[in-house]
Protein backbone atom coordinates (compact mmCIF):
# COMPACT_ATOMS: atom_id res chain seq x y z
CA UNK A 1 0.00 0.00 0.00
CA UNK A 2 1.18 3.50 -0.79
CA UNK A 3 -0.01 6.75 0.73
CA UNK A 4 0.72 10.40 0.06
CA UNK A 5 0.52 13.21 2.60
CA UNK A 6 0.68 16.99 2.26
CA UNK A 7 3.36 19.00 4.04
CA UNK A 8 1.65 21.32 6.51
CA UNK A 9 4.79 23.38 7.06
CA UNK A 10 8.47 23.95 6.41
CA UNK A 11 11.19 24.29 9.05
CA UNK A 12 13.45 27.33 9.30
CA UNK A 13 16.23 26.08 11.56
CA UNK A 14 19.55 27.21 13.00
CA UNK A 15 21.01 24.03 11.45
CA UNK A 16 21.84 24.74 7.80
CA UNK A 17 23.48 21.40 7.00
CA UNK A 18 23.21 17.84 8.28
CA UNK A 19 26.69 17.69 9.81
CA UNK A 20 26.62 18.88 13.41
CA UNK A 21 22.91 18.41 14.09
CA UNK A 22 22.37 16.68 17.48
CA UNK A 23 21.50 13.04 16.95
CA UNK A 24 18.38 13.33 19.10
CA UNK A 25 16.03 16.20 20.01
CA UNK A 26 16.43 17.97 23.34
CA UNK A 27 20.21 17.52 23.58
CA UNK A 28 20.76 21.17 22.61
CA UNK A 29 17.91 23.09 24.32
CA UNK A 30 19.12 26.40 22.84
CA UNK A 31 18.77 25.11 19.26
CA UNK A 32 15.78 27.02 17.90
CA UNK A 33 13.63 26.81 14.79
CA UNK A 34 10.25 27.86 13.56
CA UNK A 35 7.76 26.00 11.42
CA UNK A 36 6.20 28.14 8.73
CA UNK A 37 2.68 26.82 8.24
CA UNK A 38 1.73 26.42 4.59
CA UNK A 39 -1.66 27.12 2.96
CA UNK A 40 -4.36 25.96 3.37
CA UNK A 41 -3.33 24.96 6.91
CA UNK A 42 -2.32 28.51 7.93
CA UNK A 43 -5.52 29.15 9.86
CA UNK A 44 -4.86 30.44 13.38
CA UNK A 45 -7.95 28.58 14.57
CA UNK A 46 -6.09 25.32 13.92
CA UNK A 47 -3.81 26.21 16.85
CA UNK A 48 -6.44 27.27 19.37
CA UNK A 49 -5.62 25.71 22.75
CA UNK A 50 -2.03 24.85 21.88
CA UNK A 51 -0.86 27.56 24.30
CA UNK A 52 -1.60 25.11 27.12
CA UNK A 53 1.04 22.71 25.80
CA UNK A 54 4.75 22.90 26.69
CA UNK A 55 6.03 20.35 24.16
CA UNK A 56 5.06 19.03 20.74
CA UNK A 57 5.49 15.94 18.64
CA UNK A 58 6.71 16.99 15.19
CA UNK A 59 6.41 14.47 12.36
CA UNK A 60 8.67 15.31 9.43
CA UNK A 61 10.38 14.01 6.31
CA UNK A 62 14.10 13.23 6.11
CA UNK A 63 14.23 15.23 2.88
CA UNK A 64 18.03 15.42 2.69
CA UNK A 65 18.51 11.67 2.86
CA UNK A 66 20.10 10.89 -0.51
CA UNK A 67 19.98 7.10 -0.20
CA UNK A 68 16.94 5.87 -2.07
CA UNK A 69 16.97 2.23 -0.99
CA UNK A 70 16.40 1.22 2.60
CA UNK A 71 18.50 -1.46 4.31
CA UNK A 72 17.43 -4.06 6.84
CA UNK A 73 20.50 -3.33 8.97
CA UNK A 74 22.09 0.09 9.53
CA UNK A 75 25.10 1.49 11.38
CA UNK A 76 23.89 3.81 14.17
CA UNK A 77 26.41 6.39 15.50
CA UNK A 78 25.76 5.16 19.05
CA UNK A 79 27.63 1.96 18.15
CA UNK A 80 30.58 3.82 16.67
CA UNK A 81 29.39 3.55 13.07
CA UNK A 82 30.96 0.11 12.62
CA UNK A 83 28.32 -2.21 14.08
CA UNK A 84 24.85 -2.82 12.72
CA UNK A 85 21.35 -3.10 14.10
CA UNK A 86 18.00 -3.73 12.48
CA UNK A 87 16.62 -0.51 11.01
CA UNK A 88 13.49 -0.74 13.14
CA UNK A 89 15.66 -0.90 16.27
CA UNK A 90 17.19 2.49 15.42
CA UNK A 91 16.20 6.03 14.49
CA UNK A 92 18.18 5.99 11.26
CA UNK A 93 16.89 8.36 8.55
CA UNK A 94 17.35 5.60 5.98
CA UNK A 95 13.99 3.87 6.38
CA UNK A 96 11.31 2.31 4.17
CA UNK A 97 9.33 5.52 4.72
CA UNK A 98 11.77 8.37 5.55
CA UNK A 99 9.62 9.87 8.33
CA UNK A 100 11.09 11.31 11.53
CA UNK A 101 9.51 12.07 14.89
CA UNK A 102 10.86 14.58 17.42
CA UNK A 103 9.70 15.98 20.74
CA UNK A 104 10.42 19.71 20.91
CA UNK A 105 9.59 22.57 23.26
CA UNK A 106 6.86 24.94 22.11
CA UNK A 107 7.86 28.56 22.52
CA UNK A 108 4.97 30.33 20.80
CA UNK A 109 2.63 30.50 17.82
CA UNK A 110 2.86 33.86 16.08
CA UNK A 111 1.49 35.65 13.04
CA UNK A 112 4.04 37.63 11.01
CA UNK A 113 3.61 39.28 7.64
CA UNK A 114 0.40 37.39 7.01
CA UNK A 115 1.94 33.99 7.84
CA UNK A 116 1.73 31.69 10.86
CA UNK A 117 4.89 30.38 12.54
CA UNK A 118 5.21 27.78 15.30
CA UNK A 119 8.37 28.66 17.24
CA UNK A 120 10.15 25.70 18.86
CA UNK A 121 13.44 24.83 20.58
CA UNK A 122 15.52 21.79 21.45
CA UNK A 123 15.37 20.81 17.80
CA UNK A 124 17.28 18.28 15.72
CA UNK A 125 15.77 19.51 12.46
CA UNK A 126 17.58 20.58 9.31
CA UNK A 127 16.65 23.88 7.70
CA UNK A 128 14.05 23.25 4.98
CA UNK A 129 12.62 20.10 6.56
CA UNK A 130 9.01 19.42 5.44
CA UNK A 131 6.62 18.91 8.38
CA UNK A 132 3.76 16.42 8.05
CA UNK A 133 2.00 17.00 11.36
CA UNK A 134 2.16 18.66 14.76
CA UNK A 135 0.62 17.04 17.85
CA UNK A 136 0.66 18.00 21.53
CA UNK A 137 2.89 16.02 23.88
CA UNK A 138 0.71 14.51 26.62
CA UNK A 139 2.90 13.67 29.66
CA UNK A 140 0.66 11.13 31.36
CA UNK A 141 0.69 8.83 28.32
CA UNK A 142 3.81 9.92 26.40
CA UNK A 143 6.22 9.78 29.35
CA UNK A 144 6.71 6.11 30.24
CA UNK A 145 8.77 6.16 33.43
CA UNK A 146 9.61 2.46 33.40
CA UNK A 147 10.54 2.34 29.69
CA UNK A 148 13.83 0.67 28.80
CA UNK A 149 16.23 0.70 25.86
CA UNK A 150 19.37 -1.36 26.44
CA UNK A 151 20.91 0.00 23.21
CA UNK A 152 20.70 3.62 24.45
CA UNK A 153 20.01 3.54 28.20
CA UNK A 154 21.24 7.09 28.87
CA UNK A 155 22.46 10.13 26.93
CA UNK A 156 26.08 10.19 25.77
CA UNK A 157 28.44 11.94 28.15
CA UNK A 158 29.11 15.50 26.91
CA UNK A 159 32.67 16.44 26.11
CA UNK A 160 34.36 19.66 27.19
CA UNK A 161 34.21 22.63 24.81
CA UNK A 162 36.62 25.56 25.07
CA UNK A 163 35.75 28.93 23.53
CA UNK A 164 38.85 31.20 23.46
CA UNK A 165 38.48 34.72 24.81
CA UNK A 166 38.60 36.42 21.39
CA UNK A 167 35.77 34.24 20.08
CA UNK A 168 33.81 34.76 23.29
CA UNK A 169 33.91 38.49 22.55
CA UNK A 170 32.39 37.72 19.14
CA UNK A 171 29.68 35.59 20.83
CA UNK A 172 28.78 38.40 23.24
CA UNK A 173 28.54 40.87 20.36
CA UNK A 174 26.35 38.44 18.43
CA UNK A 175 24.07 38.03 21.44
CA UNK A 176 23.70 41.80 21.79
CA UNK A 177 22.79 42.14 18.12
CA UNK A 178 20.47 39.16 17.73
CA UNK A 179 19.42 38.02 21.21
CA UNK A 180 20.85 34.54 20.48
CA UNK A 181 23.05 32.92 23.13
CA UNK A 182 25.65 31.91 20.56
CA UNK A 183 28.24 30.66 23.06
CA UNK A 184 25.65 28.50 24.80
CA UNK A 185 24.29 27.11 21.52
CA UNK A 186 27.74 26.26 20.15
CA UNK A 187 28.68 24.59 23.44
CA UNK A 188 25.51 22.47 23.52
CA UNK A 189 25.97 21.38 19.90
CA UNK A 190 29.68 20.58 20.08
CA UNK A 191 29.32 18.79 23.43
CA UNK A 192 27.51 16.06 21.47
CA UNK A 193 30.74 15.42 19.49
CA UNK A 194 29.51 15.83 15.89
CA UNK A 195 32.36 13.94 14.22
CA UNK A 196 31.57 10.57 12.63
CA UNK A 197 31.97 8.07 15.44
CA UNK A 198 34.04 5.70 13.33
CA UNK A 199 36.74 8.39 13.09
CA UNK A 200 39.27 8.85 15.85
CA UNK A 201 39.76 12.45 17.06
CA UNK A 202 42.53 14.01 14.97
CA UNK A 203 44.30 17.06 16.42
CA UNK A 204 45.52 18.06 12.98
CA UNK A 205 42.09 18.17 11.38
CA UNK A 206 39.77 21.17 11.33
CA UNK A 207 36.04 20.40 11.44
CA UNK A 208 33.34 22.84 10.43
CA UNK A 209 29.61 23.33 10.11
CA UNK A 210 27.09 26.02 9.20
CA UNK A 211 25.16 27.18 12.25
CA UNK A 212 22.72 30.09 11.95
CA UNK A 213 24.47 32.47 9.54
CA UNK A 214 27.97 31.48 10.66
CA UNK A 215 30.77 29.17 9.62
CA UNK A 216 31.80 27.42 12.86
CA UNK A 217 35.15 25.61 12.99
CA UNK A 218 36.85 23.58 15.72
CA UNK A 219 39.63 21.12 16.49
CA UNK A 220 40.11 18.28 18.94
CA UNK A 221 42.62 18.34 21.76
CA UNK A 222 43.90 15.02 23.08
CA UNK A 223 44.99 14.60 26.70
CA UNK A 224 45.95 11.04 27.50
CA UNK A 225 42.93 8.88 26.72
CA UNK A 226 40.46 11.76 26.78
CA UNK A 227 39.77 14.60 24.40
CA UNK A 228 38.03 17.95 24.25
CA UNK A 229 36.98 20.45 21.58
CA UNK A 230 38.45 23.90 21.04
CA UNK A 231 36.55 26.42 18.93
CA UNK A 232 38.95 27.94 16.40
CA UNK A 233 36.94 30.21 14.11
CA UNK A 234 33.62 32.02 13.70
CA UNK A 235 32.97 33.74 10.40
CA UNK A 236 29.87 34.94 8.56
CA UNK A 237 28.84 32.42 5.90
CA UNK A 238 29.62 33.38 2.34
CA UNK A 239 26.50 34.03 0.25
Amino acid sequence: MDFSFPAIGIVHSCFKEKFGIPRQPGLAPLAEAEIEILPPFDDIQAFAGLEGTSHLWVQFVFHANKREEWKARVKPPRLGGNKTLGVFATRSPTRPAPIGLSVVRLRSVIEREGKIFVQISGVDLLDGTPVLDIKPYVPYVDCVVAAENSFAPEPPAPIDVDIPAALMVFCVSYWRQTGTDLAGLITQVLQQDPRPQYQQPDQGRVYGMRLLDLDVRWQYRLTGNSYSICLTQLLPCQP
